[in-house]
């Protein structure tokens, strides 16, 4: 994945409803590695049909506290050639487009801090315990 440098960078992403996948939207997100969860504007989200599923207390990146609903996006990023469904939160109308952390890892890609470049990550899958 050379070449895709991070910093401040965006990355292209098609989001998806993942229950109809005619449906859907692209956009530049902004590459966020100190967010956990994708933040998209709730309208975006809305019009494709995505309903939250659930709510959850999140701190904001100035400190302050919000309750987000949550839901779950189809999100493809056409240079991986990948798609992954994730929890996303409903961000306010006409907030920044974020993705974020779990994002990221579910397309086992993290951002390389000496060169600020997306490379691929080595996924653990669990470790052998010997029973004897």
């Amino acid at each position: 994945m050379r070449g895709k440098k991070m910093g401040m960078s965006k990355v292209k992403a098609r989001v998806a409803n993942p229950k109809d996948p005619n449906r859907f939207f692209e956009e530049e997100f902004w590459i966020d590695t100190g967010s956990l969860y994708t933040f998209i504007p709730e309208n975006c989200l809305q019009e494709i049909g995505i309903d939250p599923d659930n709510t959850r207390e999140f701190v904001l990146a100035d400190g302050r506290r919000d309750r987000r609903l949550i839901g779950e996006a189809a999100i493809t990023i056409p240079e991986l050639k990948e798609t992954s469904t994730n929890k996303v939160i409903f961000g306010p109308k006409d907030s920044l487009y974020l993705l974020g952390a779990v994002t990221l890892e579910s397309f086992g890609v993290e951002v390389d801090p000496a060169t600020k470049e997306l490379k691929p990550i080595i996924a653990i899958i669990g470790t052998h315990f010997d029973s004897r």
